[in-house]
């Protein structure tokens, strides 16, 4: 493994910022220019701004914007009007590492007031590890960037954290957790963190405070796997699978990409109609996407989960049950 190498794991999203369903989003492009370029200049390769605009049929103001701040961190050298990477960093970059790190440059691009300084950080061979990406828009963590700096800390040195947590209804109350993982998900950060042996996730913007004790624990590789599989911060090692039959307007979306946890197209039926599966580790993992596909999508199993959905929409309309 280099030098530089990170755990960081970005998990394409499933929805764009409206909320619809995306067949190509602007990250994806984003981070496959990043890739490209950062793979450039791995190889060792001096780029211009003009050559690259012509090469990704972009404009140069944006090709300047990908050197000059999305690739802030990286401390890129001009000389002239080319940009290398420093020499101490050449070739040290695997195809994983590129990836990873035009997720984070492309996050930064996308999310201003991500500072060069924390994203950096990241990329910092003695912070490796603490990261989870399950998203591409972050939010203003302005006001937590000292408890995210603590909680790399606990992460990275195996302590014991304890912090006060409010639950959505506002009771409060202290916890005293095993941190494992930083993860950003859809525009949130959370901290994954085991609490007597059961793992759970921590909104950040709930934590208030938070001290990294001197107490330290032994990581449980297992916690590590499971973590490492999961592509949702929805944590419950005992999944439940669900079963949707979706009709042909939204049929051909869930064939093109994961819209669900463990997606798979179980049958295509005569009219067009499919039967697709997921494993979901709680209703609200699922019950957003059924909603926006109303009235093309119903819930075939678990028994109840459709009359509880139906149940609610009746009672957001006013409609008697």
């Amino acid at each position: 493994m280099s030098k530089h190498s990170l755990t960081i794991r970005f998990i394409e999203p499933k929805f764009s910022e409206n909320n619809r369903p995306m067949s190509t989003s602007s990250f994806d492009t984003i981070a496959y220019r990043l890739s490209e370029i950062l793979l450039r200049l791995n190889a060792g390769e001096a780029l211009e701004i003009k050559k690259l605009a012509d090469d990704f049929a972009v404009n140069e103001r944006t090709i300047r914007r990908d050197l000059n701040e999305r690739f802030s961190f990286l401390g890129l050298e001009k000389k002239g009007s080319r940009y290398t990477l420093p020499r101490y960093k050449l070739g040290t970059y695997s195809q994983q590492d590129v990836q990873r790190i035009a997720s984070l440059a492309g996050l930064q691009g996308m999310s201003p007031r991500l500072s060069s300084d924390f994203l950096g950080d990241l990329l910092d061979n003695s912070l490796r590890g603490a990261l989870l990406v399950h998203g591409t828009r972050a939010e203003d963590i302005s006001g937590k960037e000292h408890e995210l700096a603590q909680l790399r800390v606990g992460i990275q040195d195996s302590r014991i954290v304890q912090f006060e947590y409010c639950k959505p209804d506002d009771t409060r109350k202290m916890v005293s957790v095993n941190p494992y993982k930083l993860a950003l998900s859809d525009g949130s950060w959370y901290l994954q963190a085991t609490d007597q042996g059961k793992v759970k996730s921590y909104a950040v913007s709930r934590i208030d405070r938070l001290l990294v004790t001197s107490d330290s624990f032994s990581p449980d590789a297992s916690v590590h796997e499971y973590l490492k599989s999961e592509d949702t911060i929805w944590l419950n090692q005992e999944k439940a699978k669900v079963v949707l039959k979706v009709a042909p307007p939204a049929a051909s979306y869930f064939q093109r990409r994961q819209l669900i946890g463990s997606q798979k197209i179980e049958m295509t039926l005569e009219d067009g109609e499919i039967l697709v599966s997921g494993l979901i580790a709680h209703p609200n993992q699922i019950l957003p996407v059924v909603r926006y596909w109303i009235p093309y999508i119903r819930v075939i199993s678990p028994d109840g989960l459709q009359a509880e959905l139906d149940a609610q929409l009746k009672a957001y309309l006013g409609v008697p049950g």
